[in-house]
């Protein structure tokens, strides 16, 4: 959309989408999310539970047959029993070879979960966008929503892959090497409840401190992807003006925002691996020499001791790589917050239980009474009035932000009206359908839009099942059909993403061929050739006026030459129709029209 939702974007936007709290939002909904899209995989969770917990508990009878097998020494005599050593030295091998073989399996499994849930989050982040309404996207840079799109769904994908697993291996490890510790040393324990507490809180308090700084990082590349977007679809206009320098130090300022953010989030996070693997080798000292003294006692063989202090370190190991991985974690959380918000955004407003298909539409409209403002503090159109009959030529003219292309977002309901009604052959907006109202217009916007296919695909957009014949009847009446021709595959060229390959013009052509072709009563047209020269602006204006015969026309424009035959003028000016009527009505009252048309021509 153009125009008047152009002439508000950059408003919104500095008020509402560059900015997001960077304080602790809903944590627990984000996890809640993220389950709900993990129960459509009960089936795979199940078999990688079972994987996890198997190949965990294999690898934890390991240590128990280490001490087992220092056992069969007999100190100070020098004899060692290499049977029961072997026996014990090839479980273990059998054991951990099996443990392996469950982890590879594990890993296949949730890569093969992780990827799935990526695509169908993704699939249902895009369909949220197409449901949303106009003012979502005047409001949110299109670099921070792709940034969702991508880079916060690869955060959760790359934590739900690897991350996921290690926590879910660690609570198992650390249950079993405890109880295993419990059954072969208790009092050694006792070391254990001075050291636990100290890893557990301090984890605790640092998952706290880092989880708004992991939001904030993400907020800050939303926003540094949106400038660059925003600069890289304006490098000529940059070039023109020679403003180079002055780009490169905005951008300068903002990736170092970006940069700090990663800074201070990484620092914190890095802290906490090793702070707890410092309290974790406290404990391993401890534990040696306390065994040390239990063995002195004869209360533990060297097996034991050998066994416990393995399970030791299962133990902390654990607690350790989890405070490692807390900075994964914590970027995972807030890079769900922020696609589950999306996710969570109101949709465009349903359509009325009684809102019926506009069909047979002949195309006479009425605009009664209406007021409306982008923002309920300034209101742009003010008590406008308009009926046009069917097949009429509006031609709606004024300053820059009059308010002219936010008439155009009110007829096809991008907006809803904040007073008055809008009736479309007597019916009002809001008692049909958005579908079979915005399908009664063909647009053509100042803002061109092609996309990346064929250029009879970009032609036969809005018609399906157009055929060629009529596909090439629409180019010709565009003057544009020659152009094709001479290309290399003609109507098959294929344009690239966003038509770069061919001029501003020769895009507003093909545009305003698949308006011609779209079988619509009514017709918008917003500024439709102002990238085209003059002496094909009349051909166009000349064709469009023959085909679109018995159709009710809007038309925008600067230049008022071009509207010289409308059957109505609307001098639109801070809201309010100043003026309307025929073009010599309007020069003969030598008022705010004439002032227009003469300043133009002096």
């Amino acid at each position: 959309m153009a125009g008047g939702i152009g002439s508000t974007k950059q408003f919104n936007v500095s008020n509402a989408g560059r900015k997001e709290s960077h304080k602790p939002q809903d944590t627990k909904g984000a996890v809640r999310g993220l389950w709900r899209y993990l129960c459509h995989y009960r089936t795979m969770l199940f078999v990688a539970v079972i994987l996890t917990i198997t190949g965990n508990l294999l690898a934890l009878v390991g240590p128990k047959l280490s001490g087992r097998a220092i056992d069969a020494i007999e100190p100070g005599k020098g004899s060692v029993d290499f049977d029961t050593v072997f026996y014990y030295a090839g479980l273990m091998i059998i054991f951990y070879i099996v443990s392996s073989l469950f982890s590879y399996l594990l890993s296949v499994v949730m890569q093969n979960i992780s990827r799935k849930m990526a695509r169908q989050m993704r699939d249902d982040v895009f369909h949220k966008l197409l449901s949303l309404p106009v003012g979502y996207f005047d409001t949110h840079l299109s670099g921070d929503i792709i940034s969702r799109v991508s880079y916060d769904i690869d955060v959760i994908n790359t934590s739900l892959s690897t991350d996921l697993v290690q926590i879910c291996a660690s609570i198992i490890t650390v249950v079993g090497s405890f109880f295993m510790m419990v059954t072969i040393a208790p009092k050694l324990i006792l070391v254990m409840l001075v050291t636990i507490p100290m890893s557990i809180f301090y984890t605790k308090y640092m998952a706290g401190k880092t989880r708004p700084l992991f939001r904030t990082r993400s907020i800050k590349l939303g926003e540094m992807n949106g400038f660059v977007e925003e600069m890289v679809s304006g490098q000529k206009t940059i070039c023109a003006y020679a403003r180079e320098q002055v780009i490169t130090e905005r951008f300068d300022a903002i990736n170092k925002e970006a940069v700090d953010a990663y800074y201070t989030a990484d620092y914190y996070s890095c802290l906490v691996g090793p702070t707890v693997n410092f309290i974790n080798n406290i404990s391993l000292a401890l534990v040696t020499v306390f065994g040390a003294l239990l063995y002195l006692f004869g209360e533990l063989t060297l097996g034991n001791i050998s066994s416990f202090v393995l399970y030791s370190r299962k133990f902390s190991g654990p607690i350790n790589e989890a405070a490692n991985i807390i900075s994964e974690l914590q970027s995972a959380l807030a890079a769900a917050e922020r696609v589950f918000r999306l996710l969570s955004e109101e949709p465009e407003a349903a359509d009325s239980n009684s809102a019926a298909e506009l069909s047979d539409v002949r195309g006479r409209v009425e605009i009664k009474n209406v007021s409306f403002g982008y923002t309920p503090e300034k209101t742009i159109i003010k008590n406008l009035y308009l009926k046009a009959k069917e097949g009429s030529m509006i031609a709606i003219v004024g300053p820059t932000g009059a308010g002219k292309t936010t008439i155009i977002n009110l007829l096809m309901r991008f907006y809803d009206v904040d007073q008055g009604g809008i009736y479309v052959d007597g019916k009002e907006n809001r008692e049909v359908t958005r579908a079979s109202l915005r399908r009664a217009y063909a647009m053509v916007l100042q803002d061109t839009w092609v996309f990346g296919g064929t250029i009879f695909e970009n032609i036969a957009y809005g018609k399906e099942n157009a055929t060629m014949e009529e596909v090439i009847a629409a180019a010709k009446a565009a003057h544009i059909h020659s152009y094709i021709m001479r290309l290399p595959e003609g109507y098959q060229t294929v344009l690239t993403e966003d038509g770069v390959n061919i001029s501003k013009g020769q895009k507003q052509l093909l545009t305003i061929a698949r308006a011609m072709l779209l079988d619509a009563k009514m017709l918008i047209l917003d500024e439709a050739t102002s990238n085209v020269d003059t002496r094909t602006e009349i051909r166009i204006q000349k064709a469009m006026r023959h085909l679109m015969a018995g159709k009710t026309c809007f038309v925008i424009a600067h230049r008022l030459s071009t509207i010289q035959h409308a059957d109505l003028i609307l001098v639109v000016d801070n809201g309010n129709v100043v003026e309307q009527g025929t073009h010599k009505e309007l020069m003969g009252k030598r008022g705010f029209y004439y002032q227009l048309y003469a300043s133009q021509f002096e």
